[in-house]
Parts: structure tokens; C-alpha cells; sequence
């Protein structure tokens, strides 16, 4: 059962102007809403990711009874492990150089993605 504050795996399954839609497992969906995405602007929600990623969300509420979780991706590292963004930053220079290699192929693909459309 998926409670408050939990980080769970999901992956994206459709876009919204309004939001994220995740399947999380064979039972649960999810959204996150545009504004648990980022506390910036937010031009565009499939910046975020691509339909079939697979993301971390943080559990703000579950509605047991229609099987559906709202979610967000706010200040938590959502690509690569759920964890706090803040509790990355204690940890110096060790954030960058496991997560950089990461970043560079995700640049790269979204740069191939974008030269061939």
C-alpha cells in the first residue's frame, strides 16, 4: 500500500497541459500535477520526461478506493533515485560525479531526438 511521503518507481504514460499521467503498477495510476512538478515555470510537462521513462515520485495522497495517486517530482532527484534534492547538495561533489555520465547521454538523446523530428 502506497502512503504519504513514499518515493515510488512509475513511468510515464501520457501528457496533459495540466500534468504528468504515470501507471505506477497493475493497479495504480498516477498524475503529477503541473504545479508539483517544479517550483519554477513550467513551460511545457513533457520537458520532463518521455512517454515509457521510467521516473521516482513522492506519494502527496492516495485515493484507495479508485486506485489513483496524486504525485510529485518537486525537489526530489525523479530521473535517477527519488532522493531529496537537498540531502544531494550535503553531499559536496559525489552528486555530480555519479549522476554526470547520466545527464551527458540524457542531452544527447534529447538532442538526437529534437535533430530528427
Amino acid at each position: 500500500m502506497y502512503k504519504k511521503d513514499d518515493i515510488i518507481k512509475c513511468t510515464i504514460t501520457a501528457f496533459k497541459e495540466y500534468g504528468i499521467f504515470v501507471k505506477v503498477d497493475d493497479e495504480y495510476d498516477g498524475l503529477i500535477h503541473i504545479s508539483e512538478i517544479s517550483d519554477n515555470f513550467v513551460k511545457a510537462v513533457s520537458d520532463y520526461g518521455d512517454i515509457g521513462e521510467i521516473i521516482y515520485a513522492k506519494v502527496l495522497d492516495n485515493d484507495v478506493n479508485n486506485h489513483h495517486l496524486k504525485l510529485s517530482i518537486k525537489n526530489i532527484n525523479y530521473k535517477v533515485d527519488g532522493k531529496n534534492i537537498e540531502e544531494l547538495e550535503k553531499d559536496g561533489f559525489l552528486p555530480l560525479k555519479k549522476h554526470l555520465n547520466i545527464w551527458i547521454n540524457e542531452k544527447i538523446n534529447e538532442i538526437n531526438k529534437d535533430k530528427y523530428k
